[in-house]
């Protein structure tokens, strides 16, 4: 039973993390604000919190290479052209496919694809099943420099809070 439930509160986490994501996205707010939105409106246990912002965070700090990696397995799209939403669900997946975040690629992949049905249009669980199907079948690993201590700015060049106030 315990098993479930964390897997339940990792996906509440992917879907607090979409959401703040998208938040990021398309507004200047703060990373750590966004974050704290998120989990006030639904509250997650320790280690949820603590997925929820790896998830975040790694997202951030390697924005412009798991980007580079979305036009690589999606050349015919511009990545500032990809829905939001996609976009987003890509980010997350490419950085749980880096091994980084412990999760195996079958879940990675089905996860985005779960986010992709609940948040993006009617083609999007397909556009993104495709795109990570590529990824895995490349056969390469997909590799980050591990994370800072420190967490990095957002995209709007503030900091991310790690632990709560």
């Amino acid at each position: 039973m315990a098993e479930k439930s964390s897997v339940q509160t990792r996906h509440q986490a992917r879907i607090l993390a979409l959401q703040a994501l998208y938040e990021l996205d398309t507004t200047n707010h703060r990373a750590d604000h966004a974050v704290a939105y998120r989990l006030e409106d639904q509250p997650l246990p320790a280690d949820g919190e603590a997925f929820l912002r790896l998830l975040v965070s790694s997202v951030l700090t390697h924005r412009e290479r798991l980007d580079a990696l979305i036009q690589q397995y999606a050349p015919a799209w511009p990545v500032n052209q990809i829905a939001v939403v996609d976009r987003n669900v890509l980010r997350i997946a490419l950085f749980e496919l880096s091994g980084q975040a412990g999760t195996p690629p079958k879940v990675a992949i089905n996860e985005a694809v779960d986010l992709a049905k609940l948040f993006g249009s009617d083609n999007s669980s397909r556009f993104v099943n495709g795109v990570l199907g590529s990824a895995v079948a490349d056969h390469e690993p997909i590799t980050l420099t591990p994370a800072p201590v420190a967490l990095p700015p957002s995209a709007a060049g503030h900091p991310i809070v790690t632990a709560k106030d």
